[in-house]
């Protein structure tokens, strides 16, 4: 299914979104090509599984195709990786009537939550939740396909002492 993607990504300050934290998610993910164009393989909870394709429209947007597919054949995918498995788990939190999504992370990335909203256009203006840090939409040390691709284990604290955002 197509659908474009128009988002935005902060940094996270604090634990005050825990307060309207919903449903929960704990999501493996990996990417089989490294080039402009992503294809992303998601594992949801060890029950469920898609394979995303995302193309770069403009600088908000993406262009977003997405499968589900058979848990056992994104397993298998998930070791032809191209770098590492993201493992984080993703929140749903309601702020002023819309759905923010509070990813934290574990494994190589653990200390690091990103906060992000999904916008109707790129003029779009969302409240900001007091909880948010500074915003990274487009800075790609925060892309989980950057993220992936890392070739050694990320200095989170380096990130800390740069971005002031970042929980250790």
């Amino acid at each position: 299914m197509k659908a474009t993607e128009i988002e935005r990504k902060f940094l996270v300050r604090n634990d005050g979104w825990r307060r309207c934290a919903g449903i929960s998610h704990v999501l493996q993910q990996a990417y089989l090509s490294r080039d402009e164009n992503a294809v992303r393989i998601r594992v949801i909870d060890g029950r469920s599984a898609c394979l995303t394709i995302k193309f770069r429209t403009s600088k908000l947007a993406k262009d977003e195709f997405e499968y589900e597919i058979p848990v056992e054949e994104a397993r298998e995918l998930l070791l032809h990786a191209s770098g590492r498995v993201i493992e984080k788990t993703r929140y749903r939190v309601l702020h002023e009537g819309r759905i923010w999504d509070v990813d934290v992370f574990a494994g190589a990335y653990e200390g690091l939550t990103l906060a992000e909203i999904e916008m109707a256009s790129e003029d779009d203006l969302p409240t900001l939740p007091q909880w948010l840090g500074r915003e990274v939409t487009g800075n790609k040390r925060y892309s989980n396909r950057a993220m992936a691709a890392a070739p050694h284990k990320p200095s989170l604290r380096e990130w800390a002492a740069e971005d002031g955002a970042l929980r250790l």
